[in-house]
């Protein structure tokens, strides 16, 4: 078969997988849900596997931890999310009086009044969307139950896929290693995303709530999922509770600049300081990529395939890393800075050769 031939045999294969994940939406999302949280919750499971904690204990134990956590995210979601959704109207209201007195500022400055302005940008349609958002999320913990049966399979198989690899690869000798090397990244990014991820929100929530910001838990759990989308994903989080501030009987311009801020600081600790430390440039993706992958899984999931679309993609660059015939397409998916990091490490080698 000719490499032309094969690729349109490739694009047509993946043409007809899309179509078929975008027919099952209803079924996919829960399922990929499964899998996010179970690579998440693998960690500490493996880890209580290898201090010889009996299985089904071991199970138990983050099973028990997820549906604690899970139980008291949802009732503080749930009441947070009702009330804001009561205030919602108050807040447009507040921001059109606002938008009103700003154009009369204009007006009284002898400059002309911006026609259409709200048709163009209206702000308040960051509100509409983040509560849009946060009700799809809400939406999809309704599955809770199915997610967790899930989890719990995908827990108990997790020790027994290395025989079944082992007997079913031709040549397990050389495969396995790629296997495993793809298993053990995608653990450790996961792992440590997750964990820069609730930092992102805990320290975000807690200083809202310091100063002053209404529905600080809401605001810190929409950081904690779009953190998993990097650059876009802090500034869409920074929006809502920045508008918020501005529009609060209490606040103002003052207290909208603060938490600006403050979003900033995180943002910029996290995203530039501990995230690189621990995960290095490998894993990252390139600006156009991430766009690319937020429109495409938000096109095939809705709301909740935007939050997997990084994490979805950095799986597929993984694979592609783990092995030699496709790492250069894993290169074309990361930043320059990571390409040009491997391109040295293979100058360097060649020259260490030739010396």
């Amino acid at each position: 078969m000719s490499f032309g031939v094969r690729g349109i045999v490739v694009l047509a294969a993946l043409v007809v997988v899309a179509a078929g994940i975008k027919a099952a939406q209803a079924l996919m999302v829960p399922f990929l849900l499964s899998v996010f949280v179970a690579t998440i919750a693998s960690t500490p499971f493996l880890w209580l596997e290898r201090h010889r904690v009996p299985k089904v204990v071991a199970i138990i134990l983050v099973i028990s931890t997820l549906i604690a956590i899970l139980l008291a995210v949802g009732a503080l979601f749930t009441q947070s999310l009702g009330q804001f959704t009561d205030s919602l109207p108050a807040y447009q209201q507040r921001l059109e009086v606002l938008y009103q007195s700003l154009m009369d500022w204009v007006e009284a400055q002898g400059l002309p009044r911006p026609a259409n302005f709200t048709e163009i940008f209206d702000p308040s349609t960051a509100l509409q969307l983040a509560g849009t958002t946060l009700r799809g999320l809400g939406g999809v913990l309704s599955n809770g139950f199915l997610i967790l049966l899930t989890v719990i399979f995908i827990l108990a198989e997790a020790s027994t896929i290395r025989p079944k690899l082992v007997a079913a690869l031709k040549n397990p000798d050389r495969d396995l290693p790629h296997f495993e090397q793809f298993a053990a990244t995608l653990n450790r990014y996961m792992a440590i995303k997750a964990s820069t991820s609730v930092l992102t929100g805990v320290l975000l929530g807690g200083f809202l709530a310091v100063i002053g910001v209404d529905f600080p838990f809401l605001w810190g759990l929409l950081a904690f999922f779009l953190n998993f989308v990097p650059a876009i994903g802090s500034i869409i989080a920074a929006v809502p509770p920045v508008l918020l501030a501005l529009m609060q009987g209490d606040g103002g311009l003052g207290l909208a600049l603060i938490t600006g801020l403050g979003f900033l600081a995180v943002n910029v600790l996290i995203g530039n300081f501990i995230e690189p430390r621990f995960l290095g440039a490998g894993l990252g993706l390139s600006a156009l990529v991430v766009l690319l992958s937020i429109i495409f899984w938000g096109w095939m999931l809705g709301p909740v395939g935007m939050l997997l679309a990084v994490p979805l993609t950095v799986t597929v660059k993984i694979a592609l890393d783990a092995s030699e015939s496709t790492r250069r397409i894993g290169l074309l998916l990361g930043p320059a800075r990571a390409a040009g990091q491997v391109q040295e490490e293979q100058t360097g080698a060649q020259t260490h050769e030739a010396a």
